[in-house]
């Protein structure tokens, strides 16, 4: 209480908090609007606007910065946007078959995922501590996800891919951030995906494969894609804003806010609500990852 009491009283910090509670509940809606195309427009079409539209609106901003600093690390940087491209399409794929608000609980044993890879990539020491929490992590994901493979089969599995790739992003955005402004970060993460994502379509176009489908958006269906494009490229900017203002261990807890959003977003929309049996096993992730980023801040100081 005294840390939140602390931030609301300095007019930076309080701005940052709300912009950030405002992005984590907002950034579901990305999933939703992907789920709302529904099969028309195929995941990986999405997610190729949705990069395309982050690489036009970051252009201008990634050369007023590239004045001051060089790129550095580019087979490094391109492996990001590749990883951020192939969690946008699994998490794509997934939200079409199943509620949004379990698809994003699952997502989340990611930090837990980070906490492991780290170890063994970046050779960081792992408590017994984490590993137990990191094991009960899992296995709260286990229980959201057990009724959807019975429906689903291989295709519930998606998120778990989903957060694989995007762990290993983060583990690249933490060595990379070291040594590279943020500005640049996503503007190359962005071309990086599109550039990716223009070679899969192209490669799979002929491909009877639903994933990859290339079909010509009517009305509607353009304004959703630019309507998450846009929301990517704010949600990102407000992230990168906020921890400039917010610490880290202050900030990370927020982030479990996207499955309230999820939720509210499913609900909506959809009509989907999790069962019981799904709240407790997201009540399991949540609280294992919040624990597992405590200890890992109080190791660090």
């Amino acid at each position: 209480m005294i840390v939140f009491t602390r931030y609301f009283c300095f007019p930076q910090q309080k701005l940052a908090l709300f912009s950030i509670v405002f992005a984590f509940l907002f950034l579901p809606a990305i999933d939703a609007l992907a789920k709302l195309l529904g099969d028309n427009i195929s995941a990986g079409q999405i997610a190729w606007s949705r990069f395309f539209i982050q690489t036009i609106l970051m252009f201008p901003v990634f050369f007023w910065v590239l004045r001051k600093h060089k790129t550095q690390k580019i087979f490094l940087q391109a492996m990001r946007g590749i990883l951020i491209a192939s969690t946008t399409v699994l998490i794509f794929a997934a939200v079409k078959i199943m509620p949004l608000a379990e698809v994003i609980s699952i997502f989340f044993i990611e930090p837990l995922l980070v906490t492991i890879l780290s170890a063994i990539i970046l050779g960081e020491k792992l408590g017994w501590r984490r590993l137990v929490a990191t094991t009960i992590g899992f296995f709260g994901a286990l229980i959201v996800v057990q009724p959807n493979y019975e429906m689903f089969g291989l295709f519930s599995l998606l998120p778990f891919l989903a957060a694989l790739c995007f762990a290993i992003y983060i583990i690249l955005t933490r060595k990379l951030s070291q040594i590279e402004n943020a500005a640049v970060l996503h503007f190359n993460s962005g071309l990086s995906g599109l550039i990716f994502m223009s070679l899969i379509l192209m490669a799979f176009y002929n491909a009877d494969i639903p994933i990859f489908k290339i079909t010509m958006p009517k009305e509607l269906e353009w304004i959703l894609l630019l309507l998450i494009g846009l929301i990517a490229t704010l949600g990102h900017f407000i992230l990168i804003f906020a921890s400039k203002s917010i610490e880290a261990n202050v900030l990370a807890p927020f982030q479990y806010l996207e499955i309230i959003g999820a939720t509210f977003f499913g609900f909506w929309l959809f009509g989907d609500f999790p069962t019981i049996t799904a709240w407790l096993g997201i009540t399991i992730i949540v609280l294992s990852g919040i624990y597992v980023f405590k200890r890992e801040t109080m190791i660090k100081t």
